[in-house]
């Protein structure tokens, strides 16, 4: 009986674990330069996204993964605003392999964070009296495996900083 004990306790610590512990915004900006002049012009917004990720470990099997949303919408050649938000969070990631650690961290994770992030902006722009962003759902992870076919071509090796 006693090895049996053994065996699923030893079993249980070296299974895949994955928890999230917090998630919070780390930065935030909002910029309108035009205002209030932007708001008395026909309204034709050309909305560029800029999307980033970036992931740190922390103490023991403690990971810091931020995802930064920047978007700049132009009304015609004027620049009606700048939003950016740095949506963070605080996973716990134990006994995974490089690979699916690597993936884990710059696909899983950021699909986790986006919904948060979207919100954010939008409540965020609509503060600054323009219409919410709506942003489309971001697939993670063929934006990781085009990261990671850009790296192996330039003979990069994903990393954890």
């Amino acid at each position: 009986m006693t090895d049996q004990q053994n065996t699923a306790a030893s079993e249980e610590e070296t299974a895949p674990q994955f928890s999230l512990q917090r998630i919070y915004v780390r930065d935030l900006s909002f910029e309108a330069p035009k205002s209030p002049a932007i708001f008395r012009q026909q309204w034709d917004p050309a909305v560029g996204l800029d999307l980033n990720t970036r992931q740190k470990a922390l103490e023991g099997d403690f990971y810091e993964v931020v995802l930064t949303l920047s978007v700049t919408v132009k009304n015609g050649e004027e620049v009606a605003f700048i939003a950016e938000v740095q949506q963070a969070g605080i996973f716990l990631i134990k006994n995974l392999d490089a690979a699916s650690m690597s993936h884990t961290l710059g696909a899983f994770c950021p699909n986790i964070l986006f919904p948060y992030a979207r919100e954010t902006l939008d409540s965020l722009v609509t503060r600054g009296s323009f219409p919410a962003l709506m942003l489309a759902p971001v697939n993670f992870d063929a934006l990781y495996a085009q990261e990671l076919q850009r790296m192996q071509e330039s003979g990069d090796a994903p990393t954890v900083q």
